[in-house]
Order: C-alpha cells, then sequence, then structure tokens
C-alpha cells in the first residue's frame, strides 16, 4: 500500500486510474477521462469547485463530444464521476440527492479530505458503474485510501462533507 501523502492531484489521479483500466484491457480516451467498457461511457471529471446550476447543467447532458483524428465523434456517456479536489457545496450535494435519475448516473468523490491527510474519500455514488467501483478499489489498493458514502444507512439522508469529515477523523 503506498502512503498517503504520495497521492497524486486530481488531474494526475485520473491519469494514473486510466492507465490502470488500460491494462485491465478496457478502452480509455486520449484526451478525456473516459473508460469504455462493455459499450458504456464512463466519465470522470476532475474539478477544485463547480456552481451547483453549472454542475446540473453539465450532469444532465448525456451527449459528449471527443476528438477521433481530425475530428469529433458525439458519444452518449452513461455515467459521470465527479472527483472533486475540495469539498462539493452543501447545495450541490443536494442537487444531486434530490434528483433520483441523476444519482443514478452521477456519482460525487470527496478527495478533500486526502489533500489535508485523512486517508477518507467521501462518496456519493448510487450507480451501477463498473469503472466507479474499479476506481474505489484504485484508491484503496493504489493509496490506502478509503471510500466512504455520504449516506447514512438507516435514513438514507444526505450528511454534511464537514461533519462527516470530522467524525471520521474523530474514529
Amino acid at each position: 500500500m503506498a502512503q498517503l501523502s504520495k497521492v497524486p492531484l486530481v488531474w494526475d489521479l485520473l491519469k494514473r486510474f486510466k492507465e490502470s483500466c488500460q491494462r485491465k484491457g478496457w478502452k480509455t480516451s486520449d484526451y478525456d477521462d473516459i473508460v469504455m467498457i462493455d459499450d458504456e461511457y464512463n466519465n470522470f471529471i476532475g474539478t477544485r469547485t463547480i456552481h451547483p446550476s453549472t454542475f446540473k447543467r453539465i450532469a444532465s447532458s448525456k451527449k459528449l463530444a471527443v476528438p477521433e483524428g481530425k475530428s469529433y465523434r458525439v458519444i452518449d456517456v452513461s455515467y459521470t464521476a465527479w472527483v472533486f479536489q475540495q469539498p462539493p457545496s452543501e447545495q450541490l450535494v443536494k442537487t444531486l440527492t434530490k434528483d433520483s435519475e441523476l444519482s443514478k448516473k452521477t456519482a460525487l468523490y470527496d478527495l478533500s479530505g486526502v489533500y489535508r491527510g485523512k486517508p477518507l474519500c467521501l462518496k456519493l455514488n448510487e450507480t451501477d458503474s463498473v469503472a466507479f467501483d474499479e476506481f474505489e478499489k484504485f484508491l484503496k489498493k493504489t493509496y490506502g485510501v478509503e471510500t466512504k458514502s455520504l449516506y447514512e444507512p438507516c435514513t438514507n439522508e444526505p450528511k454534511s462533507f464537514k461533519s462527516k469529515l470530522m467524525k471520521a477523523s474523530l474514529g
């Protein structure tokens, strides 16, 4: 298991994850953070922060133009994972949790705790994406980072990123 301090920033982390996917024989995009498994396109978006209305607009769009040679091809994105370097806003989390259709196709990963020295990535992942499951395994195996859901098992209510991080760091 690698040292936590060796976790690269989001964009390099996604690049290394794509390399791991290629070793499994999965197709990846040279230009975007896309992993294709069984005819499903899994899009990873690394970001520091994003406004909730912009998030909803991008997350609701299932089409993406990807470079192919000297032109572009439009693909249908099956799943999108937002990988945050800083905690997403509560409003953004609520935007996702209140829309059941969106939450079946969209995942959030908050790596801000990792960059503060905590081996914890908070997530909202209600998708069936094989690539997202593999991303979580990759974080654990390569960097020793645990992923924990933002949902409490009994109430199914979203919890604050900050309160969840504080509880995790105390326990």
